[in-house]
């Protein structure tokens, strides 16, 4: 491999076999060395393979921007994550995770951290990325002798999230949002505190992820046969009638026209939260 750039003593960026641009890191893998220069592939401790040059460009600027170990941080939690997670993270999470844990430590020492609006609902519909949140924390405290507060762990998981989801930070705290806001117009329509750690609640909420991550993308489904979903639409009226309030909401909030297909999926989930229903 030859190198293209330099970026410190530590870090550089070259091609791999495969001819995608990667930036490798390993301790004087770039000491002395330039432009041309033969990559010294006994020093590779770590390799960053990005989607698009634009990435490895984003990520070599803000690796000679921020401290080394902050980023070694930023490495260890995404070690920790992929190890936890069974979803394939997205490569930007190099990016988008350091860049966070760089600013986050640079507000700390200014005493400029807030609280997060979304803590309950992420750490409630995102546990396995708050966890991963809890543990970023202890790595921080451990490394870099910075105690924060739990609501940093919720903003963390949200980049892990967002690396899952492919969204874009926007879009999902909109999700997230949004998925607060069904659970409440469901317990209102039928009249129940519903138990978000139970069981039929948690795939109600996996359902409202996938649901918000197809409308946020523009891929709504819409082409069930439509026989199957006048059967399903005759046999729950009371929780279709709930997935029309639920989709009126959300036309009237986020903009978008929610499917016949998808009201029908929702209503199904909807009957099957209910207390002492199976279907």
């Amino acid at each position: 491999m030859i190198i293209n750039k330099v970026i410190n003593n530590n870090v550089l960026s070259t091609h791999d076999e495969n001819n995608r641009e990667i930036v490798l890191m390993g301790k004087g893998i770039g000491f002395q060395k330039k432009v041309g220069d033969e990559v010294a592939e006994d020093k590779i401790e770590k390799k960053f393979v990005l989607d698009s040059e634009d990435e490895v460009g984003k990520f070599s600027e803000l690796i000679e921007m921020i401290p080394h170990n902050y980023l070694n941080l930023s490495v260890d939690i995404i070690s920790y994550a992929q190890q936890v997670m069974p979803k394939r993270l997205s490569p930007s999470i190099y990016i988008s995770l350091t860049d966070h844990i760089n600013f986050l430590l640079e507000r700390s020492t200014k005493g400029e951290l807030f609280e997060n609006p979304l803590f309950n609902e992420i750490k409630s519909f995102y546990p396995s990325e708050y966890l991963v949140g809890e543990k970023a924390l202890e790595l921080i405290e451990s490394e870099a002798g910075i105690k924060l507060p739990q609501d940093e762990a919720a903003s963390i998981a949200l980049h892990f999230v967002i690396a899952e989801y492919n969204m874009g930070m926007s879009d999902t705290v909109n999700a997230t949002t949004m998925i607060r806001e069904c659970i409440s117009i469901v317990e209102k329509e039928l009249g129940i505190k519903l138990d978000e750690l139970g069981l039929h609640c948690s795939r109600f909420i996996t359902h409202l992820k996938f649901f918000a991550q197809r409308m946020f993308a523009g891929e709504l489904l819409d082409n069930q046969d439509q026989e199957f979903l006048d059967m399903i639409i005759n046999k729950y009226p009371k929780e279709y009638d709930i997935s029309e309030k639920i989709s009126q909401f959300v036309q009237s909030k986020y903009g978008y026209d929610i499917p016949k297909e998808e009201k029908v999926y929702l209503a199904v989930y909807i009957k099957r939260i209910q207390p002492h229903i199976e279907i």
